[in-house]
């Protein structure tokens, strides 16, 4: 897969950003691979702290340049660390981020206690474009429009998901599901996404099937708009 897989996605759907391939980490060692290097913020007086305001945030770098990430590069969001897998519940439950959601009624007690986390404890996360990647990545994150996803549904089984957004990471990884979400206020803030844009969470194991899921799927797409074309005729 990987480069040919990332060649293929983006002919099929026309993608705008390069697919990202995310691999959750159980080694430090970085293989030659650079440590993303922004600088570290000032912590807040619970302590959070972090290189970029949330892990979705590194997302958006991952369209561009291959990275490694470790737990303490993503300490300034409590929910990203949770949903990551870096941290339990009752380790983020009091930070002043949290609270600040609990309070203005963004999410629930009951609400959170039903966000997905990593099954595992890594000891960091690997982003960069799937052409880039070396070997199959725990999870291929897609930054889709509207038409792209309706392709994408039409293609295979997909499960939608709730805010946070970044819990589509831990669904894809932990379930092998094929995992979407319209996307969320916090994360939309943090990264600077587009109202007209969604993600897909892809399993790395199940590039290859959406794959050709889609080429059947943009088969029946373009027979059915040659028909709408010509039956508009009569108008």
């Amino acid at each position: 897969m990987t480069a040919a897989a990332s060649a293929t996605l983006n002919d099929l759907l026309g993608l705008e950003f390069e697919p990202v391939a995310i691999t959750f980490l159980d080694e430090t060692s970085s293989n030659g691979v650079p440590r993303f290097d922004a600088p570290m913020s000032e912590p807040t007086e619970d302590g959070r702290s972090g290189r970029a305001a949330a892990p979705c945030v590194f997302w958006i770098h991952g369209h561009e340049s291959t990275f490694d990430t470790m737990v303490e590069d993503h300490g300034n969001c409590s929910v990203g660390l949770f949903t990551h897998g870096f941290a339990g519940a009752e380790d983020i439950i009091d930070k002043s981020d949290v609270g600040a959601l609990l309070d203005v009624g963004w999410v629930t007690m009951e609400a959170f206690a039903g966000v997905e986390a990593l099954n595992r404890r890594p000891a960091g996360v690997r982003y960069g474009p799937l052409s880039e990647a070396s070997s199959e990545p725990d999870v291929v994150l897609l930054r889709i429009t509207p038409k792209q996803m309706m392709a994408i549904n039409d293609a295979v089984e997909v499960e939608w998901s709730g805010k946070p957004q970044c819990q589509i990471l831990p669904r894809a990884a932990n379930k092998g599901v094929i995992a979407a979400s319209m996307g969320c206020a916090l994360s939309r803030a943090r990264t600077g996404m587009g109202d007209d844009e969604l993600t897909v969470a892809v399993p790395g194991s199940r590039v290859d099937e959406l794959v050709v899921a889609l080429q059947s799927v943009r088969n029946a797409d373009s027979a059915v708009v040659g028909y709408a074309t010509a039956d508009m005729e009569r108008f």
